[in-house]
């Protein structure tokens, strides 16, 4: 069973649009119907300028953004933390304290571990 861990919308993002110019005509050089949407959390970034239709190019950006791997990895670091309850930086920092390291030697062909 699934459950929600957490929740992006529309809050989460800044939505920029600007004339796409190009193919289009006259409709897509007056008219601001290019899209470029930044998740600033993540720093991820979605442009969309090929349809005459801002709304068309809203769906096309966001797309794009949610597909970047700056995106994903956020996602990713996100639900670790929510689920461990610390940052994967938290979790290497505690793992690479000494007390939680073993050194091995080899001593006569054997390993040898040191605590």
């Amino acid at each position: 069973m699934r459950k929600l861990l957490f929740s992006v919308t529309k809050k989460d993002f800044e939505i920029q649009t600007f004339r796409a110019g190009g193919k289009g005509g006259q409709h897509q050089n007056k008219t601001d119907s290019a899209v470029r949407i930044i998740h600033s959390d993540s720093g991820a970034v979605g442009v969309s300028r090929s349809d005459r239709s801002q709304y068309r190019n809203k769906k096309l950006a966001l797309e794009r953004l949610t597909k970047t791997s700056k995106f994903k990895l956020w996602i990713n670091k996100r639900v670790h933390e929510i689920n461990v309850g610390k940052t994967i930086e938290q979790q290497v920092e505690e793992d690479m304290k000494p007390v939680n390291l073993k050194i091995e030697i080899r001593e006569d062909g054997q390993w040898v571990i040191e605590m």
